[in-house]
């Protein structure tokens, strides 16, 4: 099993963005050095929960501080994009990483966000799905023509083409049937979160789907099937159980706060059950419900074992740098699941 790694970036209530940015470029150094496949990066607006809601532009100095780990949004969200300068975007984050491009796509799980930018929450999955095969078409030649309910574009040349043909591999993330079975039926690269059962029972749902496409779209041979198939979870490592509880109660409670801030603000109580999204407070209802993975390395690595066989996964995306942390407790984290977790999952 490969691992890579998750970032919000979220506003930190001790340092400076700058300082954030630089701390997670080195971050990011390192964790390319520990073998880490990829970088993927949240998109979201209006919240503390992420200072990158322009994930190009990060990604395009993580391009340029790394040689060799793949990067990529998970996801764009779409419905905010015109499917013509995002097609562009993406073909310069192709060249400028040197290939390493992965494309995650999505429509944006908070309809406060997509309001935010005069987006109605529901008719966002059919904009994503019209944008989606509209991004396709201006990825796959040398001009296109494209015309829908909400895109519009004739002979436009596209001189700008992608370094990976036909274009970058493409990734979804869900957290319900509906998402799972239509990343499944276009055989994406998949992932998951949520909850252990939650993402068990989307899991299966995309390999059902999978199964009656027979395919990857596009294969990487580095996964069995040709396809990566992940879960998201949020990790601690240090030399003790309680060592690593110490730095992730705080950092998990802060970051829940993060992840609660808009639901929040406009006093929704239902939003968790609208959109199958876990948002409870402490660290304990995390780790309880398996989306937490705090302790020695031995305890780490047992969880992280049971959850992957049981859940079905080929690929594990740790996120390890969130909330409070400092940068050397999460260097030091990294350091611990490179050395102590990751050669017990290689061959899970």
């Amino acid at each position: 099993m490969k691992f890579g790694i998750f970032d919000h970036l979220e506003r930190s209530p001790d340092r400076t963005l700058s300082t954030q940015f630089d701390e997670r470029i080195a971050f990011v150094q390192a964790a390319e050095e520990a073998g880490a496949y990829c970088l993927h990066v949240a998109e979201h607006h209006s919240s503390p929960l992420n200072m990158v809601p322009a994930p190009g532009v990060y990604l395009g100095a993580i391009a340029r501080a790394t040689k060799t780990i793949r990067l990529g949004p998970l996801v764009y969200l779409l419905t905010l994009y015109t499917p013509l300068k995002l097609a562009e975007e993406i073909c310069m984050l192709d060249h400028l990483s040197n290939g390493r491009f992965e494309l995650g796509v999505g429509r944006g799980v908070s309809p406060y966000e997509l309001n935010f930018h005069n987006v109605d929450a529901k008719e966002s999955r059919e904009i994503f799905f019209d944008a989606y095969k509209c991004l396709q078409a201006a990825l796959s030649d040398d001009e296109f023509s494209y015309e829908s309910k909400y895109f519009n574009y004739e002979d436009v040349p596209m001189p700008l083409r992608p370094l990976q043909t036909p274009y970058p591999p493409v990734w979804y993330g869900s957290s319900n049937e509906t998402g799972s079975t239509w990343a499944g039926e276009r055989g994406l690269h998949f992932a998951s979160n949520g909850p252990l059962e939650k993402a068990k029972e989307n899991v299966a749902f995309y390999k059902a789907a999978f199964a009656k496409h027979g395919k990857a779209a596009h294969s990487k041979s580095e996964f069995d099937g040709g396809v990566a198939i992940g879960t998201l979870r949020h990790i601690v490592v240090a030399e003790t159980d309680e060592a690593a509880v110490k730095i992730a109660k705080p950092a998990m409670e802060f970051h829940a706060g993060s992840l609660n801030w808009i639901r929040n603000r406009v006093g929704d109580t239902d939003f968790t059950a609208r959109n199958n999204i876990h948002r409870d407070v402490d660290l304990e209802s995390w780790q309880q419900k398996g989306m937490a993975i705090v302790g020695s390395p031995d305890t780490v690595a047992k969880a992280l074992e049971t959850q992957a066989r049981e859940i079905g996964i080929n690929y594990l995306i740790a996120y390890l740098f969130f909330g409070t942390m400092t940068l050397a407790d999460a260097l030091h984290s990294l350091e611990l699941f490179q050395t102590e977790v990751m050669p017990r999952l290689a061959d899970v």
